[in-house]
């Protein structure tokens, strides 16, 4: 389900010009195109913008693009977090590998299952889990260590925790959505998970 639409947002970006710290470390994501709402809206308070600015996982961890699209897409499609679903998107999915069916695949409540490798199901599981207890049973969690490290394993579970945060944002602000960028129905034809 869609939370919010083209709304207006409930809390406006900062105003340009941006003080420089905060400007480069935008440009540095960036590259030369248009600032996130979301990160203009933070910019509206120096300590929050960077305390999740120095806080992100997309740099080079334990996980490969592809497993930490399928959890952040998953995430976000769980929260109905459609601002920062179509964010990664847009931006990553290409990269990551993810084709049409699997991105469709993530908005269903059971991900269909001929989408997905063995390794890749169980972190769909290990989504569907955080989202419905906040926890991992033993069962998920043998599966879980046949195709990761410990260490994996706990960037995985900060990676849904933090998404699950960014979602709580764009939802709660209202975030208008990004131009550009899918919108559940595109995808799927109807507005997310239910």
């Amino acid at each position: 389900m869609t939370r919010y639409k083209n709304h207006s947002a409930r809390v406006a970006p900062a105003p340009s010009p941006l003080p420089a710290d905060i400007q480069d470390s935008i440009d540095a994501i960036m590259r030369g195109n248009d600032p996130l709402v979301l990160f203009t809206t933070l910019a509206r308070d120096r300590r929050l913008f960077f305390k999740l600015f120095n806080s992100g996982l997309l740099d080079r961890g334990h996980l490969t693009i592809l497993q930490r699209e399928i959890v952040i897409d998953r995430v976000t499609a769980q929260c109905g977090a459609e601002y920062e679903w179509g964010v990664h998107v847009a931006a990553y999915a290409t990269k990551a590998g993810l084709d049409a069916g699997q991105i469709a695949s993530l908005l269903e409540s059971d991900a269909s299952e001929e989408h997905w490798r063995d390794e890749d199901r169980v972190l769909i599981r290990l989504c569907d889990s955080l989202h419905a207890s906040c926890s991992v049973d033993d069962g998920l969690w043998e599966s879980l260590i046949r195709y990761h490290s410990e260490e994996a394993i706990i960037e995985l579970l900060m990676l849904a925790g933090y998404y699950r945060m960014i979602s709580y944002l764009a939802n709660g602000l209202r975030l208008p959505l990004e131009p550009n960028t899918p919108r559940f129905k595109d995808i799927h034809g109807r507005g997310g998970m239910p």
